[in-house]
């Protein structure tokens, strides 16, 4: 069996990177760094500022020199750091900060392109990512031939977010995509609730059972809004997180909130060696600087 992507990629930043959110105001670069290398060695720490008021933002960025790293720190959840339970996360690289499912907290994600590869060959491939908890080969009800998806829920949300990091995988020679997967109820319930801190949150939240019908008697496919669909909406409760300076509706804010109204929580600048020279590291849209801060939250 091909297992592709693991020892290529593992080691490019991204996958070496960590988001930590609902920090303690009073958390330092270096008291944030001090908790976190007790998993490996840290090459980055930053604990994201407003740029005018040098206050904490709430939120912050670790950055490991292995992988496996960060595999050992979100293991080991929760984390209580200056006296607070804070959240982490895998950073999402910029690129996929637009992509609609990235900010959902799922333990179920969606596969396509499912050919001739058994349910052993999934499971033998994707628990490299967690537990598995349930696999299904999605199938035509009348003719019992496969339809080309399938969904896989592991026993922790951080199992898909790790997997939908990569862009695609090799099973039995033939490549896979992921999304989270997120039923049209959810969806909904996630947009009349802005605000709120990600679909699931390990609470069981997000998967209620058969009534959801994930997909409906037809299983219409994976998006789009026809009866039936799938719903590749993120909640709108998750907007940019470096926020609009003029209302700081981020992380640390009082409420508790991940944002606004739109993007994903981010994937922070992508940097060099712990202690590299910050001048000017985190600019607000007005020129100058290499990580460029814009409305959507990119860098």
């Amino acid at each position: 069996m091909s297992v592709s992507g693991e020892n290529t990629t593992e080691e490019l930043e991204q996958f070496r990177k960590l988001f930590i959110g609902g920090l303690n105001y009073t958390t330092t670069n270096d008291s944030l760094k001090e908790f976190f290398e007790k998993w490996g060695e840290i090459v980055d720490v930053v604990v994201m500022k407003d740029p005018v008021t040098k206050r904490s933002r709430g939120f912050g960025f670790i950055t490991y020199s292995k992988s496996s790293m960060v595999d050992d720190a979100m293991a080991n959840r929760p984390h209580k750091i200056d006296g607070r339970e804070v959240e982490t996360k895998r950073a999402v690289p910029r690129d996929d900060i637009d992509k609609p499912d990235i900010a959902w907290t799922v333990k179920k994600m969606f596969v396509s392109g499912i050919k001739e590869q058994t349910e052993e060959e999934l499971r033998e491939y994707f628990g490299q990512y967690g537990n598995i908890l349930n696999l299904q080969i999605v199938t035509d009800k009348e003719t019992g031939q496969r339809k080309g998806f399938g969904f896989i829920e592991f026993d922790d949300s951080d199992a898909v977010d790790k997997a939908v990091l990569i862009k695609s995988h090799e099973v039995c020679g033939n490549k896979l995509e992921v999304k989270k997967a997120v039923s049209k109820d959810v969806a909904s319930a996630a947009r009349g609730h802005r605000g709120g801190r990600g679909i699931g949150s390990g609470r069981g939240q997000a998967w209620r059972g058969h009534n959801n019908n994930w997909g409906g008697n037809s299983f219409g496919g994976y998006g789009g809004g026809s009866s039936g669909g799938w719903a590749q909406g993120g909640p709108q409760g998750w907007n940019n997180v470096w926020g609009s300076q003029s209302n700081q509706r981020g992380w640390g804010n009082g409420g508790g909130n991940w944002g606004g109204s739109q993007s994903g929580y981010g994937g922070g600048p992508m940097r060099g060696n712990f202690g590299n020279n910050r001048a000017v590291p985190y600019h607000t849209g007005r020129g100058g600087g290499n990580f460029h801060q814009n409305s959507r939250g990119r860098y």
